[in-house]
């Protein structure tokens, strides 16, 4: 997985990590950090994990095995809370006398605190936060995503520091023979510009290169490190060749060659991500409906466009970019798979991406800039949002699974049928006081060629799409029902389209027939 980083190791020294917490509250934290530790490629070389909870039933006193423990470990790890956990005779719970132990014996302490109220901790658990704040530099965390990226990044400068290690995270590190001026300031703004419209982000599209890229974790010492060049570099593909995204389209459910259409797209991973997305959904076909409502059938992608962009920014975000093979976008007669070099952290697997699982981000410092613009979600809901759109759109659920060293998500393509007659929009005038007017009645005009963005839609009406009374009009049409989202999930994901509703349909086809016939309406 990090192939780059394990060649640049010297030779190793196994030492154990002793976890300590109050167990009731960190059950669950204490098995995935266990989990995590000996599933990484990386850290297993190193470290071996110690949990109490772990051992076999013994005729000796806990308190004896527990230090003797802190005696041996290389690393004393400590999750703080708002229980203090129970007490003996003094008064002194088992994780305070672990940690009164490893700093008594010297060890290299990481310390992660829970939360920031200090209000509804236990009393001497608040006391034992103060205790360590005054020996150490602790770090706070709110999910388990939090806390396993914050003791990578801890573990990773130890290993340095020891000089067990001498490179960084892929992502993190220097990237060779890049320089500042290898990073383009037109890209930097456009994500800065948008990031501050998608999510608030705290820096202005003016802010000095540096200072962003500071701000954004970007540099290493001082030079521009393999994120930055993936996410703002001038030509990303000139320091990471396998970076680039392979898209392929076959007639047929084989790879066969020669390839009827391939295209190779370079550039940087916001580009990748729209370049690919565009390919696919220019490929596939659309669903066609009824032509009662005018010349111009209103028609649907047969694969819901949020569904194929959550698949293609999967690949790119959490790709393993050591590697030398690139991402593959593969579109067949009845499936759409998309191929990325890398495999599921622990302890996630094809399995549970189907139900709610923690956000594992395999490059953490490309796919936070990704979710400043809106590409992706950090709560782990990307497979879960496929699923849903397939679902909502009456088709076969998307599949995973673990292909050797590829991660392969496959969205299946629907088969042709007619539609049932029950779906077909009724006709017939409505009464006038029903009609959309004004606006909303062209903006509905302007979906019957299919979906729209809401970009798209002002240009074809001239209207400016922040202008309030446009915004209105969309407000108010989709709460009556007449216009619907294609990614209901998120209302302000990139890929976003507005498409007409079987109520939409209708009002359509009764305002053309209203306007064609003035008279019956006498």
């Amino acid at each position: 997985m990090r192939n780059a980083i394990l060649k640049r190791i010297s030779k190793v020294v196994v030492k154990t990590i002793f976890i300590s917490s109050p167990q009731k509250e960190f059950a669950a934290e204490r098995q995935a950090l266990k989990a995590y530790l000996q599933g990484d490629p990386l850290f297993r070389r190193f470290f071996n994990v110690f949990l109490f909870e772990d051992l076999p039933a013994s005729d000796r006193r806990p308190d004896d095995v527990y230090l003797e423990e802190v005696d041996r470990c290389g690393i004393y790890l400590g999750l703080f809370g708002n229980d203090y956990g129970p007490e003996d005779a003094v008064g002194l719970s088992a994780t305070e006398k672990e940690f009164d132990r490893a700093t008594e014996r010297a060890k290299h302490r990481l310390i992660y605190v829970r939360g920031t109220k200090a209000a509804i901790r236990h009393p001497k658990m608040q006391a034992l936060i103060i205790k360590a704040d005054a020996q150490l530099i602790r770090r706070r965390f709110g999910t388990l995503p939090e806390l396993t990226a914050a003791l990578y990044a801890s573990l990773v400068e130890y290993l340095e520091q020891k000089g067990d290690l001498r490179t960084g995270p892929f992502d993190t590190s220097a990237c060779p023979k890049a320089k500042l001026n290898d990073l383009s300031e037109e890209r930097l703004r456009w994500f800065l510009r948008t990031a501050r419209q998608e999510r608030q982000f705290a820096l202005a599209e003016n802010t000095p290169m540096i200072q962003a890229l500071e701000h954004l974790n970007l540099l290493d010492r001082g030079a521009p490190s393999h994120a930055a060049i993936l996410l703002f570099g001038k030509a990303p593909q000139r320091f990471l060749i396998s970076s680039e995204v392979k898209c392929m389209h076959f007639h047929d459910t084989e790879i066969r060659k020669p390839i009827p259409s391939y295209q190779i797209f370079k550039g940087t991973i916001f580009e990748l991500v729209d370049q690919a997305v565009d390919f696919i959904m220019s490929k596939i076909a659309r669903s066609v409906g009824t032509r009662a409502m005018g010349p111009q059938a209103p028609v649907e992608y047969e694969l819901p466009e949020g569904a194929v962009a959550e698949a293609i920014v999967n690949a790119v975000a959490h790709r393993d970019y050591a590697s030398k093979a690139s991402v593959q976008a593969m579109l067949f007669s009845d499936r759409l798979e998309v191929w990325n070099p890398g495999e599921l952290p622990p302890p996630l697997t094809p399995e549970k991406l189907r139900h709610p699982h923690a956000s594992i981000p395999h490059n953490p410092l490309v796919a936070d800039p990704l979710f400043l613009a809106h590409y992706i979600e950090k709560a782990g809901s990307g497979t879960l949002d496929m699923i849903g759109l397939c679902r909502e759109a009456g088709q076969r659920e998307p599949e995973f699974r673990q292909d050797g060293g590829q991660f392969v998500q496959t969205l299946w393509r629907p088969k042709t049928s007619p539609r049932p007659a029950q779906d077909q929009p009724k006709t017939g005038p409505r009464p006038l006081q029903d009609q959309p007017k004004g606006l909303e009645q062209r903006i509905l005009a302007s979906l019957i060629s299919g979906p729209q963005s809401a970009l798209e839609i002002s240009k074809d009406l001239k209207q400016t799409p922040a202008a309030g009374q446009f915004k209105k009009a969309l407000r108010n049409l989709l709460r009556q029902g007449a216009l619907k989202y294609t990614i209901p999930a998120k209302p302000r994901s990139k890929w976003q389209r507005y498409c007409l509703s079987k109520k939409g349909q209708r009002l359509v086809a009764d305002t053309q027939t209203i306007n064609e016939s003035p008279r019956k309406l006498l």
